[in-house]
């Protein structure tokens, strides 16, 4: 594992001890899981991306016209 140095104001780090303590964790394990899970959310979405851009290229979705407005979209 590497270390990591932050530059943070702060208030913002004891906003973060603060809820670290509540969560009976640290600062560092707070982040760690941030990173990770922000991590794996853009693996996630690009594989997504990727599912569906061969799904519309083999034919298994296709996506007609556009038959609305922003207008009608937006209705009130």
């Amino acid at each position: 594992m590497k270390n990591l140095t932050l530059a943070l104001e702060e208030d913002i780090l004891l906003a973060a001890r603060k809820l670290a303590l509540d969560r009976n964790t640290t600062v560092n394990k707070l982040v760690r899981e941030y990173l990770r899970n922000f991590v794996e959310e853009q693996s996630r979405r690009k594989a997504a991306l990727a599912r569906l851009s061969k799904m519309m290229e083999s034919g298994i979705l296709e996506v007609g016209p556009r038959t609305w407005s922003r207008e009608d979209l937006h209705e009130r």
